[in-house]
């Protein structure tokens, strides 16, 4: 039976597909702190940023998102905590 759980879960993974960088996809290099549309898709609804994981960002990416969402913050284009 524990046999069947296992082998049932390795199907499941094997079928799910990780999701790919927007940012490598688009061909993006620079990410701009000023383009507030798109750093948006990568706050939760609280004002959190998002974890690479679930907003499907590699590292690079992840990293360039992190320092561009903060740089708005202290320009105030993006409030640092959402009421």
């Amino acid at each position: 039976m524990a046999k069947n759980k296992t082998a049932a879960k390795a199907a499941k993974l094997a079928m799910m597909r990780r999701k790919k960088c927007k940012f490598c996809q688009d061909k993006i290099t620079d990410i701009d702190y000023k383009d507030i549309a798109r750093l948006r898709k990568f706050i939760t609804d609280r004002g959190k940023i998002l974890p690479n994981r679930i907003s499907a960002t590699c590292a690079k990416h992840q990293r360039q998102l992190a320092v561009a969402i903060k740089r708005a913050r202290h320009v105030m284009l993006l409030p640092f905590v959402v009421k």
